[in-house]
C-alpha cells in the first residue's frame, strides 16, 4: 500500500514538473513574440519614414539618384507580408543606407534648413533610438527563452513538445552595430 502511495506521489510530482516546465516555455515564447511585435512596430515606422526622407532629399540632390533608388528598392513588396527574418534583414539593410542618405544631405545646406527634412530627421532619430531599445529587449527575451529550451532538464520537455530556439536580432559588422545618429 505504501509503495502505491509513493508511486502515485512520484508520478504526480513528475506531471507537475512537466506542466510547469511546459508553461514556462510557453510563457518564454509569448514574451519573445511580444518583444518582436514591439520591435516590429518601430521597424515599420522607420520603413514608412524612409520614402518621405528620400523624396525630400531627392528634391535637392537629383544627381544622387542611385543612392536614393537603392533605399527605395528596399521598400519593394509589402512589409506586412514579410517573415520576421525578412523584416530583420530588411531593417539591417535600411540601417546601412541611412548614413548614405545623411551624407548626401550634408552636401546641401538648404536641405538641412528645410523644416520638413528637419522634422523627418528628428522622427528618424527617435525611431532609431526606439529600435535600439526594442532590439535590446527582444534579444534579452530570446536569450532567456533559448536558455530554457537548451538547458537540462527543460531541454527534455522542449524536445518532447518541439520547441525550437529563436534567432536573435544580430548585425553582421561593427558599422551596423552602431545606432544611426541623425544630426544637423
Amino acid at each position: 500500500m505504501i509503495g502505491w502511495i509513493i508511486g502515485i506521489v512520484v508520478v504526480l510530482l513528475i506531471v507537475c514538473w512537466v506542466i510547469g516546465t511546459y508553461n514556462g516555455l510557453i510563457k518564454g515564447r509569448i514574451v519573445v513574440d511580444e518583444a518582436f511585435a514591439t520591435m516590429d512596430v518601430y521597424l515599420k515606422k522607420r520603413y514608412d519614414l524612409i520614402p518621405n526622407l528620400v523624396e525630400t532629399v531627392k528634391g535637392y540632390a537629383s544627381h544622387e539618384k542611385e543612392t536614393l533608388e537603392k533605399v527605395i528598392s528596399l521598400r519593394t513588396g509589402s512589409y506586412d507580408a514579410m517573415t520576421p527574418e525578412e523584416k530583420i534583414q530588411n531593417g539591417a539593410q535600411i540601417s546601412k543606407m541611412i548614413p548614405q542618405i545623411m551624407a548626401v544631405a550634408e552636401q546641401y545646406p538648404d536641405l538641412k534648413a528645410n523644416q520638413n527634412f528637419m522634422d523627418l530627421s528628428h522622427n528618424l532619430n527617435e525611431t532609431e533610438d526606439d529600435i535600439a531599445n526594442a532590439r535590446k529587449y527582444y534579444n534579452g527575451a530570446v536569450k532567456q527563452y533559448n536558455m530554457k529550451v537548451q538547458m537540462f532538464p527543460g531541454s527534455l520537455i522542449a524536445g518532447l513538445f518541439h520547441f525550437e530556439t529563436k534567432k536573435m536580432f544580430e548585425v553582421e559588422n561593427a558599422v551596423e552595430r552602431q545606432n544611426v545618429q541623425v544630426k544637423f
